[in-house]
């Protein structure tokens, strides 16, 4: 019950005082603390007021505030417990960081407030004064509310009104003490606060979960369930529950199993779950149980207790997604092939060969590494530096080129680094090099054999160091380049010429990747000409259906010096002079001797040989003078190399259909 203040009113102003206005006093504050020491969470707020008044009635204060920090945003303070003497004006809506800034960040430092005479507070509180003085205060104290080293929970304040009044220290201690016992009663009943909505939300989420509750006494076999649960095991109402009632239920392929999970519960006393089979009245039935053993009382065995909820349409997703698992691994190496041929879609082609220098390329795309691109004239090593920065960090940048072979020496220096006005004669105005305009981007260097030596110097600096200067310039420039070069020069060579540098190799050919001759991969030739075909076809007005199958292998068999550009350019040729939808090419005589047949790889050899053989016997493999017996294979052999070649095992003497 609240405190009898009459009893307890008193004209004592401080602690100080002797007697028995001293001893009525500390009575108050024991019986005060004693009062919080076990305080049902629903009574602090009642015992608070009465707190604050008995202690303003003895120590003849006239008005105290209590403060409660939001547990929701512990940057707000709220007003929730005030006591003030009637003769006082009314009070009017307080804010605490608006109407006492300096007393709140005090408070919210964990510091004590002690103000005797307001008159003499500093000017940073003029603030504060000025509200204490329209409240009618003359002096204050505020005290801190926190448990421990906790957060900060409010502030308890007690102010006097008629006149200014000392804080002695034993006073403020005192009264200390009492506002960490409001603290801790705060603490106590926020707590009680949070584990009920935690109770209640626990409650709906398991009616949410459809799910039963079940005791089972492994000493005498009886089961007690839950209406739920005797609903979810096919059970009536009323119905007498015991382990062999329980296991007629369960499916007999996991009745092994359920049974050594329930003596495993029992003995180690841990929580235990197992998902099982039942033989439901509507069918059959998934259950997940999970259970642990609970103490009897007195005298009384263990039992073990727990959940159990239907799973069936969650068993009948899982399997659905294993077998989806199962056909995405079938699928999963075409996949990656896709993944593969998108990624470099104006690289044509699915060869070996050329599958090995698009996972080079993906390797190296996502580093910063230098790369250095080798290949024979018309390979296509510019698609493959344009593939790195495509799937490069820096694919939102363009990718600026350089070509060192179509620029004379006297200009590739500016061209790569710069210039000043008036660097030399007819350098008229600024130059920014390309190694600048590619900054935070990829600098793509082609025929990098054709470099200038007296220039390799200044490119080494600025591969290694990221620096150089422009032409006329004393000033140094650093970039963030990622640098790709290419060439068809047989750059080791040039160095035993001395015509390029080693230590400038070196640090280009970190990543080699050297792009395959068309002749190297002759299955491909199909999909270039195709891709030619429809490429130029929509410029020219023209539609192409169909190529003779003699002119396809003829093109397969060609040597292609000039690779893959030499092949664009023999079908842009062919589409001038065809007038029909019938593609007609004119296959360029084959250069002969030694020089020629050396650049031809073993592969290409086979592959034109075999085309050769086919197309003496008219496609035929098998039987009498077919291309087995001319070949002196077997046939099954003679298929197995074809399909290794990419040789087409319909073979046919009408043309190819597109």
């Amino acid at each position: 019950m609240p405190f009898d203040e009459m009893a307890i009113r008193s004209s004592t102003a401080d602690l100080g005082a002797e007697g028995s206005d001293r001893l009525r006093f500390e009575t108050l504050l024991a019986d005060l603390i004693a009062r919080f020491v076990n305080i049902p969470a629903d009574a602090v707020d009642q015992e608070i007021a009465a707190a604050q008044r008995a202690i303003c009635a003895c120590l003849g204060l006239e008005h105290s505030s209590f403060w409660q920090v939001s547990p929701d945003d512990p940057t707000l303070a709220e007003l929730t417990h005030l006591h003030r003497d009637q003769a006082l004006p009314p009070m009017p809506p307080l804010v605490a960081q608006e109407t006492f800034p300096w007393a709140r960040a005090k408070t919210f430092a964990k510091e004590i407030v002690c103000v005797p005479d307001i008159a003499a507070l500093p000017p940073e509180a003029a603030r504060d004064q000025a509200m204490w003085q329209q409240l009618g205060i003359a002096s204050v104290l505020v005290l801190p509310l926190a448990v421990g080293g906790g957060p900060l929970l409010g502030a308890l304040s007690f102010e006097a009104a008629r006149a200014s009044r000392p804080w002695p220290k034993a006073l403020q201690d005192r009264l200390l003490l009492l506002a960490q016992v409001f603290a801790g009663a705060l603490d106590r009943k926020r707590a009680d606060q949070k584990l009920r909505e935690s109770e209640a939300r626990l409650t709906l989420a398991a009616e949410s979960a459809n799910a039963g509750l079940w005791t089972l006494d492994p000493h005498t076999g009886q089961i007690w369930a839950t209406s739920k649960a005797l609903e979810l095991y096919g059970w009536s109402p009323g119905e007498a529950l015991d382990v062999a009632r329980f296991f007629a239920r369960v499916h007999p392929d996991d009745r092994d199993h359920v049974r050594q999970v329930i003596e495993q519960a029992m003995r180690s006393g841990h929580d235990v779950s197992v998902d099982y089979r039942i033989l439901h009245p509507t069918g059959t039935r998934w259950i997940a149980a999970r259970g642990r053993r609970q103490p009897g009382r007195a005298g009384e065995p263990d039992r073990l207790m727990g959940i159990s909820s239907d799973i069936t349409d969650a068993k009948c997703i899982e399997q659905e997604l294993a077998a989806l698992r199962e056909r995405l691994q079938a699928e999963s190496a075409y996949l990656q092939d896709e993944i593969v041929r998108g990624q470099f879609e104006e690289m044509v082609g699915q060869s070996p060969a050329l599958q090995a220098v698009f996972q080079r390329i993906a390797q190296v795309a996502p580093t910063d590494t230098p790369v250095l691109i080798q290949g024979e004239t018309g390979t296509g090593k510019e698609l493959v530096a344009r593939a790195i920065h495509r799937l490069s960090r820096r694919k939102d940048r363009v990718l600026v080129k350089v070509d060192c072979a179509a620029l004379p020496a006297s200009l590739i220096e500016s061209e790569l680094f710069g210039r000043e006005k008036g660097a030399y004669t007819g350098a008229l105005t600024k130059q920014m090099g390309r190694f600048e305009v590619a900054h935070g981007s990829t600098l793509f260097l082609d025929e990098i054999g054709e470099l200038p030596l007296e220039l390799q110097a200044k490119l080494l600096r600025v591969v290694q160091d990221g620096q150089f200067e422009r032409l006329g310039s004393p000033k140094t420039f650093r970039v963030d380049v990622r640098l790709i070069a290419a060439t068809n020069r047989d750059l080791g060579q040039r160095m035993q010429e001395g015509a390029f540098r080693q230590d400038l190799y070196y640090r280009l050919n970190v990543f080699p990747i050297t792009v395959p001759p068309l002749r190297d991969r002759p299955e491909d030739v199909p999909l270039l000409t195709w891709a030619f075909v429809r490429e130029l076809e929509r410029k020219m007005g023209k539609r192409i259906t169909t190529i003779p199958q003699q002119t396809m292998e003829a093109l397969q068999r060609h040597v292609w010096p000039g690779n893959v550009r030499e092949l664009r350019n023999l079908v842009e040729q062919a589409l001038i002079v065809t007038s029909g939808s019938q593609l007609t090419v004119r296959i360029p005589g084959r250069p002969g001797g030694p020089a020629t047949a050396a650049l031809s790889s073993l592969k290409g050899v086979e592959h034109r040989h075999i085309l050769a053989v086919l197309e003496q016997t008219g496609g035929r493999i098998k039987g009498p003078g077919g291309a087995a017996e001319r070949l002196g294979m077997k046939p099954s052999t003679v298929y197995s190399t074809m399909q290794r070649l990419g040789i087409s095992l319909r073979r046919r003497k009408d043309d190819i259909s597109t």
